[in-house]
Formats: structure tokens, C-alpha cells, sequence
């Protein structure tokens, strides 16, 4: 790794903390991101230090199913993983992942309709299996459909045990999958059941789950379920994670500030000033038809509303329906103006995106895209203290072998 964006991730830093660490202002920190600034090299120098450099020599191999952009890949790239499968079929996903993964290989579709003997053998399986049928707003919409969802549900529900079938055929030395907090409860707890019985019993590993939310990294309320298995019994412990203080990032950070320090990007900022584009401000009929809309659930004693923050706030979890109307996350633009969505740039530095990740979408599709994402520094962190369990097994494998 040679960007100060990616040695950065490496170390699992935000650009809050990297500010903090290295002696720069927010600002500048972005510049380095952006390749507007050259920083200095002692500081890439301390960035290498802090990222475990030792990582880069680790050798593991890992595969990434339901792939989406590559949030969850991001976290084991940057501790030294080389990735060898990629599984996603959404072609909008499918884009942005290779114009960000420089791979000499397909993308694969369907996992459903790939034989395990088309899959490489790996170190690592890291999978966000699709949360739709378990989250509180698929289950409710699939109840209003008359549709059934968790294991019922043929199009989602099932696709756990595609997980499963992968770890059984394979026998990688640990995974990852991630899913939404809403998965614990889901049909009052069976659904988790299922799956942490399958994992243990069936297929032998042991499991450690925890809740994280991504508020400790990233200015933005997001929480959700991360499952880590290992095939050996390791001492894998969720006390090693480094969680800075929860809400101390605020979304100024990831704003546009549009005062010129940072060089426009178009269709997102405008002009010299960086201005954002004002096709993101509501139109006055949209903008009254969220007041009214508000008024009207808070009269009933309800809780649905648009979320308006400032600068100065954390956001509600972002969406993969934030295209329709940005209703949860507005960012007030004071009295004299409506407030405004945030651009897909923000949403990608909101789910904690380097600078220089490239979105060749629509503004509809990067929506869905990010809202469909994972929070990367979470999942760095995570990565990161896997790593030397996952080298453990790794190397006591490769020994038996020689032996």
C-alpha cells in the first residue's frame, strides 16, 4: 500500500483520529486523501508503523460473497489478505466493485447457482448475507405483501445456508458475516438460533458474535450483528477491539464545506467554492410533503419523521431507500433554504470510504449502494484482531501438511 488514504485504513484510523495522531487539522487530512497535499514522508512513515506493517506479509487467502462494493473487503485487504473469489449480483454493485478492485478475474453472480468446487480453496470466508428478510422494515414489508420472510423466504432467507454449504465443502480457518442487529430477534430469536446451531454444531466452529455500532467510527447511528468463527478454538476475544468514544465523530467531518479548501467534484460540488450541486436541496413540495407527513404519524403518537441535523450532529443509520426521498438524514441549510440530501461523495465518507473511491454510478444506484454497505473502519478494526488468530491457524495447517 502506497496512498496515505490507504495506509490510513490500514491503520484503522478515522480521519478525525489521523488528525489527532498525526498533528494535522480535519482539512488537511483530507487533502492527503484527495492528492491535493503531498504529506511529508515521516508521516507515511508513522502511518506504515501504525498499520502493523507485518500484516503485508501474512499470505492468507479470503473470499468475499455478497460483495456489494467491497465494505467488508476493505478490512481484511488491509491487513494483508489477498482476495481470490468475488461473489455479487446486483451489475450496479458488480461496477463499482471493479472500478475499485483492480482484479484479473470475474466477478461471480448468483452464489446460489455456483458449485463449491468453482470456488477456490481459502483462508477466510467474509460474507454480509443478505438482511432484507431478517431487518425490522423487509419483515414488516414482506407482512403488509402477505410474503413470508426469514428461512421462508426462497429469494433471501435461504441464503445463509449458501454460507453454510461454502464452510462445509471449503473448511476456511475462520469467517466473518455480518448482518443487521434486527437478526437476534428475528422470529423471536429462532432464526439466530438456526444459524449459530449451524455454524457450532454442524459445522464445527466456534462462534463469537457482538453488536457494534458504527457511531464509534463514523458519524452516523448504525448497528449491526458481527459473527466470527474460527475452526480451531483460539483465544479470539471481543475486549481486544479498539472502540474510540461513541459520537465523538460529528458530521462536519464528512460534509462538503464549501469554502473552496476543498476542490470541486462535479455533479456533487460546483464552482471555485466547491458548492453542492442544488439539485440535492428539496424542492418546496417535497419539503412540505416530509412536514406534513410528520406532523401527521406525531399526531397518532408515532415515531416516523424526517431526521434534520446540522454540522454539529450524529446521523440516523443511512438507507438503501435514501433515494427516494433522504427523508432520514437532512442536512439543515438554516431558515432561508430547504434542507438538502447528502451526496453520494458524503454518503461514501459517512460509511467511512477513502477519498479516492471512485462511485461511476447514478445518484440512485450509490444511494443504494451505500446504504446497502457496511461501515469500513468496524469492520478494519474487526480484521485486524482476527489477524493473528487467523495466522495461528494458517501456519498450524501448513505444518501439519509439511509434516
Amino acid at each position: 500500500m502506497s496512498s496515505f488514504s490507504d495506509l490510513r485504513l490500514q491503520a484503522g484510523l478515522t480521519i478525525r483520529e489521523a488528525a489527532q495522531q498525526l498533528g494535522y487539522t480535519e482539512r488537511q487530512i483530507y487533502r492527503f486523501e484527495t492528492g491535493e497535499a503531498e504529506p511529508r514522508k515521516n508521516v507515511l512513515e508513522l502511518l506504515k508503523l501504525m498499520g502493523k506493517p507485518e500484516a503485508a506479509n501474512t499470505g492468507f487467502t479470503f473470499i468475499d460473497l455478497f460483495a456489494g462494493i467491497g465494505g467488508l473487503r476493505r478490512g481484511f485487504d488491509a491487513i494483508g489478505g489477498h482476495c481470490v473469489f468475488t461473489s455479487e449480483w446486483n451489475k450496479f454493485a458488480q461496477q463499482t466493485y471493479s472500478a475499485n478492485f483492480r482484479d484479473n478475474r470475474p466477478i461471480e453472480g448468483d452464489i446460489t447457482k455456483v458449485s463449491t468446487d468453482d470456488i477456490p480453496d481459502h483462508d477466510v470466508l467474509v460474507a454480509g448475507f443478505p438482511c432484507q428478510p431478517f431487518s425490522i422494515a423487509g419483515v414488516s414489508k414482506k407482512n403488509s405483501l402477505g410474503r413470508s420472510h426469514g428461512f421462508l423466504d426462497e429469494a433471501q432467507g435461504t441464503l445463509f445456508f449458501d454460507v453454510a454449504r461454502i464452510l462445509q465443502a471449503k473448511r476456511p480457518a475462520a469467517f466473518l458475516l455480518e448482518n443487521v442487529k434486527n437478526l437476534q430477534s428475528h422470529d423471536r430469536g429462532r432464526t439466530f438460533d438456526v444459524i449459530i446451531k449451524t455454524l457450532r454444531e454442524e459445522l464445527g466452529y466456534h462462534v463469537h458474535y457482538r453488536i457494534i455500532d458504527a457511531k464509534h467510527f463514523v458519524p452516523q447511528h448504525r448497528e449491526r450483528i458481527v459473527i466470527v468463527g474460527f475452526r480451531d478454538d483460539v483465544p479470539f476475544s471481543w475486549d481486544d477491539l479498539n472502540l474510540p468514544e461513541k459520537g465523538a465523530v460529528r458530521l462536519r467531518s464528512i460534509l462538503h464545506p464549501e469554502d473552496g479548501f476543498e476542490p470541486p467534484e462535479e455533479p456533487y460540488t460546483m464552482n471555485p467554492k466547491g458548492l453542492v450541486n442544488a439539485k440535492y436541496t428539496l424542492t418546496d413540495k417535497l419539503w412540505q410533503y416530509l412536514q406534513d407527513y410528520s406532523a401527521k404519524h406525531k399526531a397518532k403518537g408515532n415515531g416516523f419523521g424526517f431526521g434534520l441535523v446540522t454540522p454539529d450532529d450524529v446521523a440516523r443509520t443511512l438507507s438503501a431507500r435514501y433515494y427516494k426521498d433522504g427523508s432520514e438524514i437532512l442536512i439543515s441549510q438554516g431558515k432561508k433554504k430547504n434542507p438538502r440530501r447528502l451526496t453520494p461523495r458524503e454518503c461514501a465518507r459517512l460509511m467511512g470510504y477513502p477519498e479516492d473511491f471512485k462511485i461511476p454510478v447514478s445518484d440512485t444506484q450509490a444511494y443504494k449502494q451505500f446504504g446497502n454497505s457496511v461501515a469500513v473502519p468496524v469492520f478494519c478494526e474487526v480484521a485486524k484482531i482476527m489477524l493473528p488468530h487467523i495466522q495461528a491457524l494458517v501456519s498450524a495447517r501448513s505444518q501439519r501438511k509439511a509434516a
